[in-house]
């Protein structure tokens, strides 16, 4: 697909379309898997308790798994489950050989360490790359998984012919899950982007903006990125997801912004979508990691 095929908003600007990638994605994993002898590979998720957002969230990620061609594993555990059945529960799955991805859906309830159940995820199975070891390793430029929204931001950056190299990138939002990384991906060798760190406690943050080719907004507070953040012709990316009475709404005023930039995510539809597909990803890599034979193309 040329730059001349993508689907444009009424104002011209390139709608950065996560469904359509996503699925795109999805099918090409499919394709490897079969041309692999369709191996069984296995994506296990850990829900605990009944937030309904998450069970959504849960469910999509394996109906999306199975599509591709995976084997999708859900244990659900009730919202008064203790501390020490989730942390078996977890060392069950880090143990069990036919299980090669493990993400545990957050938020966890509130009683619940967090941190130490997402400790007892190996490494090489964090198919979530949301533990200590995975951002260390992405730090290192070591072999691992990156976070999948993040990731999926790249892949959404690459399909749409987004230049990168000597490119001015903003960042609005310094997370471990999503900002931090982020900023990573973007600076490595070969992506080359020149990248600038902002938050809720920046200064002029609107001239920092402004001073972006390539904006993402990942802080969680709707419409933060209005028209004057941004610059003529940029690439904006809203990861930014809160709930209000219209529904779900992003860090980016859509409707102020749209006339303004040259490409832009839509919210819901834009990185949401592709946060699945790099799980599946990840978890395709994880399995080549313990020695599944998958080709590459």
């Amino acid at each position: 697909m040329t730059a001349t095929d993508f689907q444009r908003t009424p104002n011209g600007a390139v709608l950065m379309d996560g469904n359509r990638l996503r699925d795109t994605r999805v099918g090409m994993l499919a394709g490897r898997l079969l041309q692999a002898g369709s191996p069984s590979i296995c994506l296990a998720t850990v829900l605990v308790g009944d937030d309904a957002p998450s069970r959504v969230y849960v469910s999509m990620k394996h109906r999306k798994a199975v599509e591709a061609g995976l084997v999708s594993r859900g244990l659900e555990l009730p919202s008064e489950a203790t501390q020490d059945e989730v942390e078996s529960a977890v060392r069950s799955l880090a143990r069990d050989p036919q299980v090669h991805g493990i993400l545990v859906q957050l938020p966890l309830p509130g009683h619940l360490d967090t941190e130490r159940i997402l400790a007892l995820i190996p490494a090489e199975k964090d198919v979530d790359g949301l533990t200590e070891r995975s951002l260390g390793r992405l730090v290192r430029g070591l072999p691992g998984h990156a976070p999948c929204t993040p990731l999926g931001v790249m892949r959404l950056i690459e399909h749409y012919h987004v230049a990168t190299q000597g490119a001015r990138a903003v960042v609005v939002g310094r997370s471990t899950l999503v900002g931090l990384p982020q900023v990573l991906l973007l600076g490595r060798k070969g992506i080359d982007a020149t990248v600038t760190l902002a938050h809720s406690r920046t200064s002029n943050l609107a001239e920092v903006c402004r001073s972006a080719d390539i904006l993402i907004a990942a802080v969680g507070q709707a419409g933060l990125i209005t028209a004057e953040c941004v610059k003529p012709g940029a690439t904006v990316i809203d990861v930014g997801v809160s709930r209000s009475e219209h529904g779900l709404v992003g860090d980016v005023d859509f409707d102020a912004v749209e006339p303004v930039a040259g490409a832009i995510t839509p919210m819901p539809g834009g990185t949401g979508p592709m946060t699945i597909a790099c799980l599946l990803e990840n978890t395709v890599a994880a399995a080549v990691m313990q020695g599944v034979d998958v080709p590459l193309v």
